[in-house]
């Protein structure tokens, strides 16, 4: 199905998605055991109901199946920067739209609450490919954090200020 345009279905995120989360989680092949549960962690949060939770989920769907996910919240301490924390998309429906929708989604949610959406992923080699995906819908790399992540393993920090449909 890669390449092939879908229109995903977007809904929101329940505690029964929690398994599928986990497989799209693992299969993407660029998380280590550690942050899939940390992911995990933050969907959980996410759905609990709790009225202290600022994380939001959403899913997208094609052809009835849970194809990816995102979350973001607010950044702590900040005025109207928001953190795009996770986004995983099933690596067999990768490049068919399934990510830009889901982005897409989130700007829209976001539009006249942020100033500022920022986004922090790896400078391995192996995640070329979603650098290329944030910088082709507008974001911006603006920093470099060498070895962050682990040795080798930079951290590339992106942002899109303004701009945010609704």
């Amino acid at each position: 199905m890669s390449g092939t345009t879908v229109t995903p279905h977007l809904r929101d995120l329940t505690e029964a998605d929690r398994g599928r989360i986990e497989a799209i989680t693992r299969t993407v092949g660029l998380f280590r055991e550690d942050e899939v549960a940390i992911a995990l962690e933050v969907f959980d949060e996410a759905v609990s109901g709790s009225p202290a939770n600022t994380y939001s989920v959403l899913g997208a769907e094609s052809e009835g199946l849970l194809s990816g996910w995102i979350c973001w919240g607010p950044t702590t301490c900040t005025l109207g920067t928001y953190d795009l924390y996770w986004m995983a998309v099933d690596p067999g429906i990768q490049g068919s739209g399934v990510g830009t929708a889901l982005l897409s989604e989130m700007e829209r949610r976001l539009a006249g609450l942020a100033r500022i959406i920022l986004i922090e992923t790896a400078g391995r080699t192996d995640y070329a490919g979603t650098r290329a995906f944030y910088q082709a819908r507008g974001y911006s790399p603006v920093a470099v954090v060498p070895d962050f992540y682990a040795p080798g393993d930079d951290q590339v920090v992106f942002v899109k200020t303004g701009g945010f449909h609704g």
